[in-house]
């Protein structure tokens, strides 16, 4: 019986070192292709949150010309029809967190009342470029 288990050919099975070779070069893999990922996300996120304070920022200047008022809030843009809906803020996922700056001088001769003249991301966080995403 001894002979027949020494001439038997070897199960298609791995072993466990070539089994412990490939799941550590999937974490090394892993371990490179995390932080690009999350990088990546970051960028994206970034790329969003400028595009979201230009289309806002035009929506306020074009509804402060218009009305010759500066809106009062958000949702005056959005009831006027100058933004289809608030957008949420990327780095905070929620569309109540936008701050708003106010001034009480008017940007043109025919405005006869002052509101919101800049909008800005609620987040705490800094951005790549070493700024804090409230000072964008």
């Amino acid at each position: 019986m001894l002979r027949k288990l020494s001439t038997r050919k070897r199960d298609g099975g791995f072993t466990l070192i070539e089994l412990i070779v490939v799941m550590s070069i999937i974490a090394v893999l892993a371990l490179v292709a995390v932080p690009v990922f999350t990088s990546d996300i970051r960028a994206a996120k970034e790329a969003a949150l400028k595009e979201d304070l230009h289309v806002m920022r035009t929506a306020i200047q074009a509804y402060t010309e218009d009305k010759d008022k500066a809106p009062q809030s958000l949702d005056d843009l959005v009831q006027a029809g100058y933004l289809a809906s608030i957008p949420v803020d990327p780095m905070t996922n929620s569309k109540d967190t936008w701050q708003t700056d106010t001034n009480d001088s008017f940007s043109d001769l025919d405005q006869t009342e002052s509101g919101i003249t800049d909008v800005h991301s609620g987040s705490d966080k800094t951005g790549s470029d070493g700024q804090a995403y409230s000072t964008w």
